[in-house]
């Protein structure tokens, strides 16, 4: 311990509040919360520690310490830290935490759909699904039994859909809401489990057509009977009361976690998910810290089952009085499935994750060693993209350890050139995103990444020198095939890949990453151009309007299909209407 630790040691109130370790270049490694600043970060310093808290304690150099009024202030605030710093040693949960739900909007005429956006969101949600395949394939077979509409944009006259009775045909006939009260209300029954009446119906209807001889209307019938018992067979039915509950269990080895969530839905056990993460500290904290973050990405349960044997107080009075703790019954035999899951998942899993972790690590701390930087826990990654010099676009996407963090992720259009150079591009997105960092106090990166040669480079060091952000920078260089190819380093020295070594392969899936993001924006802001310009042209439409036509339909032919009665909801006039019209009809 050194004497700067020993003065802060001393200087700690026996209050609540946040803490931050500091390793020697000053990067916060580690925040925790306490409700005793005083005993918890003293019990850093005293006494032994197994392997994980001992590597922690030698990498710490400094301390520094928040005050806050109540434990729950502290909590939330070490939340936003994390989120913030990005500390080596605490636990932050990637934007692929989330789950795919089915939702049936709340739009006078509602589709089913499906959708991970759904924190927040009252009304008919269902879910969650295992992964995107299983939902997309529950949303086809609701479509087929459910006559909601299928068309993102009204056409003018009903479609196959409404001849084969799978829509209503909204475009042109009136549906009532009662109507659709009244479907929403089977879709929920039917994704429930209660699917007996419609197997019940599929049958008669297949043994009406054997009868006729219409044998492949009967196939249809029967291969909707098999959607329909897949769909359910795997929802096994543990309670009668309908609620809706996570159980969350963990097991540890050494410094690694791995954590199961069994979701249950109207009092199914649907699917279950597990975790291996890398932990430091305090078991019971990190388990709540995943827990903050991961109810920050996905929707509360009405009860949330935990192992007894913690303190959970706090956190129960930030999530709302949800958490259950049995020590008897069936409610302790969930628990106990989803530790034995959690337990199998680490004994099958943790080879891999220590495999891929491994690389990932060795890519980095290669990386480091390459560009002499004690620590790259966070990297921005910036692309320029056009089309024949209009359309001009930049990007970011940001690894955090290695692996991509999408909710940082950012697009921008080029404001102070109208031609395709990449130096003045490559200066603007730098200089707007790092200004905003040090304006807003957005998260710093370790390091910045620009896809291109000296150019690139040498705009991005200038703008960082103008505003004295001092961080390291480096370019990444492409081959004439496209390919990555080497590192050109600050001091624009040029450091050719090895193609065989993890650190080409984490520096080529950045490359394509930011390349694909980009270029994703760039097609996009084009056809709204595109579509933009022609608007420009037809009488009695400004720019409110072509802005309010863009954000709704996105395509000309979206526009064109809509119905009157549509467009009329977006405020346009009779006039305006009738031009639109009559335009989309000479150019598409």
């Amino acid at each position: 311990m050194n004497e700067k630790i020993k003065n802060k040691l001393s200087q700690l109130p026996e209050k609540p509040g946040t803490y931050q370790m500091l390793d020697v270049t000053g990067k916060i490694i580690y925040v925790g919360k306490a409700k005793n600043l005083k005993r918890r970060v003293s019990s850093y310093f005293v006494g032994a520690h197994d392997e994980k808290t001992t590597r922690l304690v030698r990498d710490i150099d400094d301390l520094t310490f928040i005050i806050t009024t109540t434990e729950k202030e502290a909590f939330l605030l070490e939340l936003a830290q994390i989120k913030k710093n990005l500390p080596k040693y605490n636990i932050k949960l990637m934007s692929d935490s989330t789950y795919p739900y089915i939702e049936v909007t709340n739009e006078r005429h509602p589709i089913i759909r499906t959708t991970r956006d759904v924190v927040g969101k009252k009304g008919n949600i269902f879910g969650p699904y295992p992964n995107a395949f299983y939902a997309n394939e529950t949303v086809k077979l609701l479509d087929t039994i459910f006559p909601f509409r299928k068309c993102s944009k009204f056409p003018k006259k009903v479609c196959l859909y409404y001849h084969i009775k799978q829509c209503l045909g909204p475009c042109e006939f009136e549906v009532s809401e009662d109507t659709y009260k009244d479907l929403i209300k089977r879709v929920r029954s039917f994704l429930s489990g209660n699917t007996k009446e419609f197997i019940d119906e599929y049958e008669e209807k297949m043994n009406m057509y054997s009868q006729r001889l219409e044998f492949e209307k009967a196939q249809e019938c029967k291969d909707l009977i098999i959607a329909i018992k897949k769909t359910t067979e795997q929802q096994q039915v543990i309670f009668n009361d309908n609620l809706d509950r996570d159980i969350v269990n963990f097991v540890t080895y050494d410094n690694y976690v791995s954590i199961n969530i069994l979701f249950m839905r109207n009092g199914k056990l649907l699917f279950s998910k597990s975790k291996i993460f890398t932990y430091y500290g305090i078991v019971e904290e990190v388990l709540l810290t995943y827990l903050a973050q991961f109810y920050e990405q996905n929707p509360l349960p009405k009860e949330l089952l935990l192992p007894h044997g913690y303190n959970y107080e706090l956190f129960d009075e930030v999530l709302g009085n949800i958490i259950i703790t049995p020590q008897r019954g069936r409610k302790v035999k969930l628990l106990e499935m989803a530790l034995e899951n959690a337990s199998s998942h680490l004994n099958n899993n943790l080879s891999a994750f220590l495999n891929k972790e491994k690389k990932t690590i060795g890519a980095l701390t290669e990386l480091e060693n390459i560009l002499d930087i004690d620590s790259i826990k966070r990297i921005d990654i910036f692309d320029n993209s056009h089309t024949s010099g209009q359309n001009l676009v930049s990007a970011m996407v940001v690894f955090t350890n290695g692996l991509p963090d999408k909710n940082e992720y950012r697009k921008y259009k080029i404001k102070t050139t109208t031609q395709a150079d990449d130096y003045q591009m490559m200066k603007e997105v730098v200089y707007r995103r790092y200004l905003a960092v040090l304006m807003d106090d957005l998260p710093k990166p370790d390091l910045i990444i620009v896809d291109g040669g000296l150019i690139q480079l040498r705009a991005a060091k200038q703008v960082l020198n103008e505003l004295n952000f001092d961080i390291p920078v480096i370019g990444l260089k492409k081959n004439d095939r496209h390919k990555t190819e080497a590192i050109i380093t600050k001091a624009e020295m040029e450091i050719v890949l090895d193609k065989h070594t993890n650190l080409y392969s984490l520096l080529y899936k950045m490359q394509e990453e930011v390349h694909r993001f980009a270029i994703s924006f760039q097609r996009n802001v084009s056809n709204k151009t595109i579509y933009g310009s022609i608007l420009d042209t037809i009488p009695k439409v400004g720019k409110v309007t072509k802005t309010k036509l863009l954000k709704k339909y996105k395509t000309l032919e979206n526009i064109k299909n809509a119905s009157r009665e549509e467009l009329k909801e977006l405020k346009i006039s009779e006039e305006a209407i009738d031009n639109i019209y009559l335009a989309l009809k000479q150019t598409t």
